[in-house]
């Protein structure tokens, strides 16, 4: 039985697929098929989305295994990680291109049930990165751990109010499961610990800096004396970031605590109006993707989840070269 898995390039309408191989002179060919080295292994990598830094991170990383292996990658996700029937689209056209194996980080951890009994009929292996779909098919899930990267954060803002005070969380998904373990994280680890900090409320923006800063100034006026916000990806943060500065409150005033990395964060790490945030290791994710994908065709046996990591960065340790070296901008 499976761990339960604690439980994007941008895509173009015509789902752009970016060719990535050991050579650096090969090129893109947007129709998603290789223009490689025709024996070389096909891995085909379907990611939720490329509008965050996150995902080129990962790509990043995808790009260095596949070099090192001297494998093939094509790599794609829809323009917005709210657009699941496209991504369940380049993963049915991933199926039907029959690659050696596929790499998927699932929207939606239902919607993928049934073609993942297409890849399976078909004798294709699935890795997943990110996030898993339900289902036994599945290899190997490369992932952070959720649940204790959202203890991490919850950890971090109580120290910072004192242990005490009223406290908002802005999601970017109650369906994905990153989404839920970010935030299932925090509030466990509040409710369990914390006796004297209220979570006050919990609304989603979809990963937009947009609904996100509408949803943080919601709350805000709302609830007076907010102590903290947490945002649980880069959009959601960087969506409280800018409500709190249309605001015109000053920084530090509440309590920003976010999660992953990007060059907006950190800058507004360093100007003190985010006081810290959760970043992962991306990089990581998307090497560790591609070695498990290799591995699945070799028929090896593969742990059901592998723990990326998670680590806290703020103003203090930026420049430590052991953060700094999961940090993405």
């Amino acid at each position: 039985m499976r761990f339960s898995k604690r439980t994007a390039i941008v895509a173009s309408a015509a789902a752009l697929a970016l060719v990535l191989t050991g050579c650096a002179s090969d090129e893109a060919d947007p129709s998603g098929e290789s223009s490689g080295d025709a024996d070389a292994l096909q891995i085909a990598l379907v990611s939720k989305g490329f509008q965050h830094q996150f995902w080129q991170a990962v790509l990043q990383g995808a790009e260095e295994a596949a070099a090192e292996l001297g494998v093939e990658v094509t790599f794609e996700g829809p323009a917005a990680e709210t657009e699941i029937d496209n991504q369940l689209q380049m993963l049915r056209a991933a199926i039907d291109r029959g690659p050696d194996a596929i790499g998927y980080a699932a929207l939606d951890p239902e919607a993928c049930v049934a073609l993942y009994e297409e890849a399976e009929a078909a004798g294709i292996p699935i890795v997943e990165f990110d996030a898993g779909c339900a289902s036994d098919y599945g290899q190997n899930l490369a992932a952070t751990d959720g649940v204790a990267a959202g203890a991490l954060a919850a950890q971090h803002m109580a120290e910072l109010i004192g242990g005490e005070g009223q406290v908002g969380i802005v999601g970017h998904s109650q369906i994905n499961s990153t989404g839920i373990e970010r935030r299932d994280g925090f509030v466990q680890e509040i409710e369990a610990n914390w006796p004297d900090i209220e979570i006050v409320d919990i609304q989603y923006g979809d990963g937009d800096h947009l609904r996100s800063a509408d949803i943080a100034k919601a709350m805000i006026a709302a609830y007076p004396d907010l102590a903290g916000l947490y945002g649980t990806n880069e959009g959601s943060a960087i969506g409280i970031v800018n409500g709190v500065t249309e605001l015109g409150i000053p920084a530090g005033e509440i309590t920003i605590v976010g999660f992953d990395s990007g060059a907006a964060q950190i800058d507004a790490i360093r100007n003190g109006v985010m006081a810290g945030a959760i970043t992962q290791d991306p990089i990581g994710i998307g090497r560790t993707v591609v070695e498990n994908a290799v591995a699945a065709i070799n028929g090896e046996s593969l742990p059901d989840f592998t723990d990326t990591g998670s680590f806290w960065y703020d103003a203090d340790n930026l420049d430590d070269p052991k953060i700094a070296a999961v940090l993405y901008e």
